[in-house]
């Protein structure tokens, strides 16, 4: 009578393996994630060596530390003027109520004059922006009038990678941006899952660097 095979019997050479490979290749992903989790903030963080400019940008928002790294550069020799962006918000919303807003560019001005800026050197760029795309485009334009070549644009640290991102597919190539973070910003790169504005900062600029490298697809609410 013939042998009946049962499941008793050796296993393949390739049953064998499969579950030490599955395991290997689950823990090389979580690896991975983890690495990605953790380098997150110090691959958001991109600066360009320093060297002398046409004009030195303030970015809008979280002030004063923009504003104060940006007139540290200009008492340093970097750049004989310093360009303020207008926000549009939240003056035009208020408007309809007949509440005066005197805008960020104002409260920006201030702190370079604090800083030692005379008001001579302070300009404000045309037109009234809505996000980092808005600067840009204005700051570009504002260059290419002048006929420079070189802009320092100071930002928050993890807004350093977005900006450059940005400044490459608005600038048509014509004049070169120097991205640089403020020396005052809190942003902790290397441990910025441990507090809730570094962790909100991370997926805001993931979510703008993926809208950017998507053409931009999601635009900002009116």
């Amino acid at each position: 009578m013939a042998n009946q095979s049962t499941g008793d019997g050796p296993r393949s050479p390739a049953r064998r393996y499969t579950g030490p490979i599955a395991l290997v290749l689950a823990v090389a992903l979580v690896a991975s994630v983890l690495v990605v989790f953790f380098g997150l903030g110090r691959w958001l963080v991109v600066e360009d060596p320093l060297e002398r400019a046409n004009a030195i940008v303030v970015l809008s928002g979280r002030m004063p530390v923009r504003a104060v790294g940006a007139a540290q550069l200009y008492r340093q020799g970097y750049a004989p003027q310093l360009w303020l962006t207008q926000p549009e918000q939240p003056a035009a919303s208020l408007r309809p109520m007949n509440i005066y807003d005197v805008g960020e560019d104002y409260f920006n001005s201030r702190v370079l004059l604090h800083e030692g800026v005379p008001a001579s050197a302070i300009v404000r760029l045309e037109p009234h922006i809505n996000n980092t795309a808005d600067e840009i485009r204005a700051i570009a334009v504002q260059l290419a009038r002048e006929n420079g070549s070189t802009v320092i644009i100071v930002t928050s640290k993890a807004h350093t990678r977005r900006v450059r991102k940005l400044w490459q597919k608005f600038s048509g190539g014509r004049a070169r941006a120097i991205v640089r973070a403020s020396p005052g910003d809190p942003f902790d790169p290397a441990h910025w899952w441990r507090t809730s504005t570094d962790v909100l900062d991370v997926v805001r600029e993931v979510l703008g660097l993926i809208n950017a490298w998507t053409g931009l697809p999601l635009h900002p609410s009116q």
